[in-house]
């Protein structure tokens, strides 16, 4: 199957399971089937969970035999995301990458990340500096900050939410 023809694919499956995973809102650009755009919530019982982050999907045509780019547009504070760039450090968009994994899975493994951060590799040293010093308080504090400044939409509404 050509890499085309996957995202095809999977561009089926996420309009027939519209509204099927609140969390996710992923779409394709109208001229382009290898940018997409994702929007996701923020896991609940996290320093994310009011906001709404946008991530920039870019799919390379060697998918599915090779993962896609993926990074935060949303400013995030997060030890295993670039503050700057919004690059995402999670094996599975490395060394772990498996074609078995779709572009949804890719959405999901990210908001697993938001929940469980891995200070031990961080890309944003700050935000990993104090969850291995033991402040969680200031981690939060910071990430919930960040969260409100760029995640949270002024009208109150989600992407996706009626």
């Amino acid at each position: 199957m050509t890499s085309r023809a996957r995202l095809f694919k999977e561009y089926k499956e996420v309009h027939r399971e519209k509204g099927g995973d609140n969390d996710i809102q992923l779409t394709c650009d109208d001229t382009n089937i290898y940018r997409w755009t994702a929007y996701i919530k923020g896991p609940v019982d996290t320093p994310y969970q009011e906001g709404v982050f946008q991530l920039a999907v870019n799919v390379p045509e060697q998918y599915p035999l090779v993962p896609p780019q993926v990074r935060f547009v949303t400013k995030i504070f997060h030890p295993n995301v670039h503050f700057k760039t919004g690059e995402i450090c999670l094996d599975i968009l490395k060394t772990a990458w498996s074609p078995a994994w779709t572009l949804q899975s890719v959405c999901r493994a990210v908001i697993a990340l938001l929940a469980h951060p891995e200070a031990d590799s961080p890309l944003n040293c700050d935000a990993g500096n104090l969850l291995r010093s033991g402040d969680h308080r200031g981690y939060r504090s910071m990430s919930q900050m960040y969260t409100r400044l760029c995640a949270v939409h002024s009208n109150g509404g989600r992407p996706g939410s009626s």
